[in-house]
Formats: C-alpha cells, structure tokens, sequence
C-alpha cells in the first residue's frame, strides 16, 4: 500500500515496493504550508498518481518543488503527473534526460533494446510493468538546474555528491529536521554498467555524515540513524 510515513521534523517517507523486480524507488515529502519539496517523482505516471493521493490522505499540503536525485527512470518517469511544480536537479542530469527524453519508449523500443544488450532486461523489463500506457509517458528535464547547491526558499539544502551510481547524483538536506536524503548516491553502478568488483560507496556516506544530521535516507534501503549509519561504514 502506498502511504506516508512521519521520519522527523517536516519530512515524510513513502517507502517504494520491496520487490527487487519492480525497482520502485520510494519518494520523500518535506511538508511546508508555502508548498512542500517533493524528492522525486516516482517510477511512473501511475506510482505518481498513487502518491499524491496517499499525499492527500495524510493531510500534507501539495508540492511545489520536484527535486530529482538523480536521473534513472524509476526516480524521474512520473514527473509528466505532477503539474504546477518547479523541477530542479543537476546541469549533468538535465543532459542526460533530454537524450532520454527523445527515445521512442514503448514496449516494442525495450524488446529491441534488450535483445541487442541482454544486460539490460531487468531494467527493461521493470519499466515494462510500471507503464500502464506509454503515450501518457513524458519523460521531463528538470527546469531549474544548478552545479554544486542550491537553496530552496523552504529551507532545503539541495547538493551535488556525484559517485559511480550516477554523475548527477545529489542528496538533499533538511537542517532543521536533521534529515539527509541520500537517493541512490553511495549504491553500486545499475547493473548493466556493474563490474564484478563494484560495491557501494560507504566511503561516500562516511564524508556526508555529521553530528546534527540524525537520519540518512536512502531510495531503496530503510532509514538509518546516525550512529547505525556510522556501524555500516565501520563494517
């Protein structure tokens, strides 16, 4: 069931579908009566429409700001069902996806695709099942784009980290509720680009930490503290 959940302070998690297969990414909302920061968009047109009613549901005031963490299909796809918000992610990523944006998705496009590299049928076939109808599939660009950070006027700290998950790969910051959002950025490349030796960055975590940040979200992954946090890294 998708639903929100109170982490801390402003900030809400909707937890994304556990199923490896279906590489649903969860999504976060930082409540603000000027308009709240939705961070990302959900994996599809109906994922989004799915959050903004479980948004309704638990009485959280409507999005005005769309922050991408990064530019993978299952954080980006249902952008296209969120009207009326400001999309903001990296210069990196806004290239990335209008070259994503001008490929003719449908599901005769992903059987040719995966049948001329086979590495890429998990994620093909994930995005397969997510899209009910391709001719409501937009994929969008963010509109507002930036290079190291960026602050939102709600407060929220928006900052670039990079890492072999994805070159846009961003984290977004909530001080005042002692909140990081992370996305996918210390995960391993995705896995048609994955070497055999390749394994998640806890180097990369490990610089993000700090003592007045007490939560560390990831996309896929449930909510650390800090100090769970800091026992990862220490392995």
């Amino acid at each position: 069931m998708v639903e929100f959940h109170h982490l801390a302070g402003r900030v809400w998690l909707c937890p994304g579908d556990p199923e490896p297969e279906l590489v649903q990414a969860g999504v976060a909302v930082i409540a603000d009566e000027r308009g709240s920061v939705l961070v990302d968009a959900g994996q599809s047109p109906t994922h989004a429409r799915e959050i903004r009613s479980a948004l309704h549901a638990a009485g959280l005031p409507a999005p005005r700001w769309l922050v991408y963490t990064h530019h993978h299909w299952d954080h980006v796809w249902g952008a296209c069902a969120w009207p009326d918000v400001e999309i903001v992610g990296h210069v990196t990523g806004a290239e990335l996806l209008r070259a994503e944006a001008s490929r003719p998705w449908s599901t005769r496009y992903l059987r040719e695709e995966v049948l001329r590299d086979r590495r890429l049928g998990p994620s093909f076939r994930a995005r397969a099942l997510a899209v009910d109808s391709w001719d409501e599939l937009t994929v969008l660009p963010p509109t507002r784009v930036f290079t190291d950070e960026v602050a939102l006027p709600t407060g929220v700290l928006v900052r670039h980290v990079g890492g072999r998950h994805a070159p846009d790969s961003t984290v977004v910051v909530v001080p005042d509720s002692g909140v990081m959002l992370l996305g996918d950025s210390w995960y391993p490349p995705p896995l048609h680009l994955r070497a055999p030796d390749d394994e998640p960055d806890l180097a990369l975590v490990g610089r993000l930490l700090a003592d007045d940040i007490g939560w560390y979200v990831s996309s896929h992954s449930p909510p650390m503290t800090l100090a769970q946090a800091r026992a990862a890294i220490a392995g």
